[in-house]
């Protein structure tokens, strides 16, 4: 479990097709532990000094953009969260749904207003002021549109993940807020002659 609170900006260091070794100076990892890579949750399988090496499954390759990293490109690191830790951000699972792509980055004042595509998925679970985790990040998203969606970025943010070196059409990992897929879980199995969540539905059952 994770928070989408990125703690460094690590590099890949050698890539194959299922195992990925990057650089960082996060320290307190041992073989065995959870570590977020751009959002994608993998398991520590040796250490040597600062670096780590994971494996992952063709899966993991296929739905998100771990195939596309290449030597010393910088992927957004976390710890897994520790239970007597603040819980800054919110509930991220590790688990990529979908990616999406960049399709603006634009300067307003002192933050920054990002755009990416979007599919059936995550207009099927976007929400204005929802939250969502972008590479990893927790982010909020402030607008929606029929094929897009938009989320500001603090300064701090923007400085401290790898989005201070994304660029237009670059593709990122998304993982769908974890509270409202078990809300549609739940709603849907309490009533289950309904095939779609309406407002109504919502309102009756307390959710809005």
């Amino acid at each position: 479990m994770f928070t989408g609170i990125i703690e460094d900006i690590g590099k890949v260091k050698k890539f194959s097709d299922s195992r990925l070794t990057i650089e960082t100076s996060l320290d307190d990892i041992k073989t065995g532990d959870s570590i977020a890579v751009n959002g994608v949750c993998l398991t520590v399988t040796s250490i040597e000094g600062n670096f780590l090496s994971f494996d992952y499954s063709p899966t993991t390759a296929d739905i998100t953009n771990i195939s596309i990293l290449k030597k010393d490109s910088p992927v957004n690191l976390e710890r897994a969260l520790k239970l007597n830790s603040r819980m800054g951000g919110h509930i991220v699972s590790g688990h990529i749904d979908t990616t999406a792509q960049i399709t603006d980055i634009k300067n307003s004042g002192r933050f920054y207003i990002i755009s990416f595509d979007s599919n059936e998925l995550i207009r099927k679970y976007a929400v204005i002021k929802g939250f969502i985790a972008i590479d990893g990040i927790s982010l909020t998203i402030s607008e929606i549109n029929d094929n897009s969606f938009s989320v500001t970025m603090i300064p701090e943010t923007f400085k401290r993940t790898v989005f201070n070196s994304k660029k237009i059409k670059d593709t990122v990992n998304i993982e769908i807020d974890v509270l409202a897929k078990y809300t549609e879980k739940m709603l849907l199995n309490k009533n289950k002659q309904n095939k779609d969540i309406t407002v109504d539905l919502l309102k009756e059952n307390g959710f809005i």
